[in-house]
C-alpha cells in the first residue's frame, strides 16, 4: 500500500486543502490528513473539532483517512505510519522555498520524499489566517470552506 501524509493545523480546513488532498487520494491508496497542533499559535477550533470538521470535510473521499498527528516530528510520523510520501500543496514560490528545507530535513530524518502539488487557481489565496480574517470582519467565506466548516465558523 502506498500511504502518503498531508499535514496540517486546518483551522480552518479551506477548498484549497480539500482539492489538494483530493488530488493526493487519486494518486495514492490512502492519504491520512494528519491534522496537528502548536502549542505556539492561538486556534479558532480546537483539535477535536478540527478533526471532527476534516472528517466530516473528507467524508465522501475515498482513500482518505482524518488522525491526529500527535506530538513529535512530522517525519517520525510519517515513518511510524508507513507513508511513502508527504502531500505539501503550493500556491506560490514563497511556499516553495518555505516547504523545501522541511522536505530535505525530513527526507534525511526518515527517507519519506515530499511530493509538491500546485494548488489549483481557484484557490490560490486562500490560506486559513486569511479566512478567518475575512470571517471575523463580516465578510463571506462560503466560497472558500466545505459546507461543514461553514456552518462551524458561522455557529
Amino acid at each position: 500500500m502506498h500511504r502518503a501524509i498531508c499535514p496540517g493545523s486546518f483551522d480552518p480546513l479551506h477548498n484549497g486543502h480539500v482539492e489538494v488532498v483530493a488530488r493526493a487520494a487519486a494518486l495514492f491508496d490512502e492519504v491520512v490528513v494528519a491534522v496537528s497542533t502548536n502549542p505556539h499559535k492561538r486556534y479558532r477550533f480546537d483539535a477535536d473539532r478540527r478533526l471532527a470538521l476534516a472528517r466530516e470535510s473528507f467524508a465522501d473521499v475515498a482513500g482518505v483517512v482524518v488522525e491526529p498527528m500527535g506530538a513529535g516530528l512530522l517525519a517520525q510520523y510519517a515513518a511510524r505510519r508507513g507513508a511513502v510520501a508527504l502531500v505539501k500543496g503550493l500556491r506560490s514560490g514563497e511556499d516553495y522555498a518555505y516547504e523545501v528545507p522541511m522536505a530535505t530535513m525530513n527526507r534525511d530524518l526518515t527517507r519519506v520524499e515530499t511530493v509538491f502539488l500546485p494548488g489549483d487557481p481557484r484557490y490560490l489565496h486562500l490560506s486559513s489566517t486569511l479566512v478567518k480574517e475575512v470571517h471575523g470582519l463580516g465578510g463571506d467565506v462560503s466560497g472558500f470552506v466545505p459546507a461543514p466548516v461553514l456552518a462551524a465558523l458561522r455557529g
